[in-house]
C-alpha cells in the first residue's frame, strides 16, 4: 500500500516524501510542477536510494487522478498541493479559491470513491489571523484571516471537519504549520522560489550568494524587542516528520485531529539574519520598509497538544535552519550553474 503525496516534489513535500521513504513507506507523488522541478524526483532517489513513482498531473484533471487511484494501491494521502503566495492570492483571489479548493474536492471525492480513509492535510497558522495572545494553541478561534489563501486554508478545514462528521470511517489530521526554514542536510532539496521570494528565509540567501543585492526588512516599529516581526520558525525536517508521525497516528486512531507544527519560540526577523551571519560568516546588507498589509507583531506556538499525542519536539536548532539553507543555496548555485555549463 502507498501514499499518495501531492505537490511532493515543493519544498516540504520532498522533504516530506524523503521522511516516508526512510520510515519505510511506499510513496506516489502527484505534482503539476507549476512550482518545483522535475529534478526533484532524481534528487530525493539520490538521498534516499529510492524512485517514487511520479505522475505529473493538476489535481484539477479528475479523470487524470482517478487513474493514478485506478493505478496504485493507495492507503493514505497526504495533501501539500496548492497556491500559496499571499500577494498573488490578494491580487488573484478566485485563482486561489478555484485552485485550491476546487483540488481538494477532487481528492476527498476520489478517496472517497476508492474507499481511502487516511488523509494528512497541510495547513497553516495564517488560520488563526492575529491572535489576542501568544503562543497559539489548536483551540484558538480560527477564520479571521486577512488574505485569500489563508481563507482557502480556512475553507478547506472546515471542508474536512464536515466531511468526517458525515463519514465515520475516514480520518484526517490537519497540521497548521507556523515557519518552515532549512533544507536537507545533503544540499540536494530545499527551498527555492521561482523569480523574488516571499518568504525570508531564501531572500537572505539570494542576497549572500549575490543573486539579490540587499533584503527588505518590511517594518521595524513592532511591538517586539527589536522592533521587527516575531515568528516560529522550524526546520523543515522537522515538520517532515511532524507528517509521518501524523500518518502514524490517523492510521492507529480513528476520526479528526489538528495539531500546530512549531518549536515554540519566537524569533525576530533580526535574530534570523544575526543568526544567519554569525553561523555563516557572510554579511547580509539589509534596507527597512514600511510595514505589509495584514502582518502582525508576533505569532509562534502552543507545541503542548503535538508533543503529548504525536510524542513531537522539534529537535533542530536555529543555527541548523541558517547553516541548512546556506548549504542548498550554494550547492543548488553549483548545480544550476555547472547545467548550464553544460549546455
Amino acid at each position: 500500500m502507498a501514499i499518495l503525496v501531492t505537490g511532493g516534489t515543493g519544498y516540504i513535500g520532498s522533504h516530506t516524501v524523503v521522511a516516508l521513504i526512510e520510515a519505510g513507506q511506499e510513496v506516489v507523488i502527484v505534482d503539476n510542477l507549476s512550482n518545483s522541478k522535475i529534478e526533484v524526483v532524481k534528487r530525493i532517489e539520490q538521498i534516499t536510494g529510492v524512485l517514487p513513482r511520479f505522475y505529473q498531473i493538476d489535481l484539477l484533471e479528475k479523470e487524470q487522478m482517478r487513474k493514478v487511484f485506478q493505478s496504485e494501491s493507495i492507503d493514505a494521502v497526504i495533501h501539500f498541493a496548492g497556491l500559496k503566495a499571499v500577494g498573488e492570492s490578494v491580487t488573484m483571489p478566485l485563482k486561489y479559491f478555484r485552485n485550491n479548493l476546487d483540488s481538494t474536492l477532487t481528492l476527498l471525492e476520489l478517496m472517497e470513491e476508492y474507499h481511502v480513509n487516511h488523509f494528512v492535510f497541510s495547513s497553516s497558522a495564517t488560520v488563526y489571523g492575529k491572535p489576542k495572545r501568544v503562543p497559539i494553541a489548536e483551540e484558538f478561534p480560527i477564520g479571521e484571516v486577512s488574505n485569500p489563501y489563508g481563507r482557502t486554508k480556512y475553507f478547506i478545514e472546515k471542508m474536512i471537519q464536515d466531511y468526517c462528521l458525515g463519514n465515520p470511517h475516514f480520518n484526517a489530521c490537519i497540521l497548521r504549520y507556523f515557519n518552515p526554514l532549512g533544507a536537507h542536510q545533503s544540499g540536494l532539496i530545499g527551498e527555492e522560489p521561482d523569480g523574488i521570494p516571499n518568504n525570508l528565509m531564501p531572500y537572505i540567501t539570494q542576497v549572500a550568494i549575490g543573486k539579490l543585492s540587499h533584503l527588505k526588512v518590511f517594518g521595524n516599529d513592532y511591538q517586539t524587542p527589536d522592533g521587527t516581526g516575531v515568528r516560529d520558525y522550524i526546520h523543515v525536517l522537522d515538520l517532515a516528520n511532524g507528517h509521518v508521525l501524523a500518518l502514524k497516528k490517523i492510521q492507529s486512531n480513528p476520526g479528526l485531529v489538528i495539531y500546530n507544527l512549531g518549536t515554540g519560540k519566537g524569533y525576530s526577523v533580526f535574530d534570523i539574519i544575526k543568526t544567519f551571519e554569525a553561523v555563516n560568516k557572510v554579511k547580509i546588507p539589509y534596507t527597512i520598509n514600511p510595514r505589509r498589509p495584514g502582518d502582525i507583531d508576533e505569532c509562534y506556538a502552543d507545541t503542548t497538544k503535538a508533543k503529548k499525542e504525536l510524542d513531537f519536539v522539534a529537535m533542530y536548532t536555529l543555527e541548523d535552519m541558517c547553516r541548512d539553507s546556506w548549504n542548498f543555496q550554494k550547492t543548488n548555485f553549483k548545480i544550476t550553474d555547472s547545467s548550464h555549463d553544460a549546455k
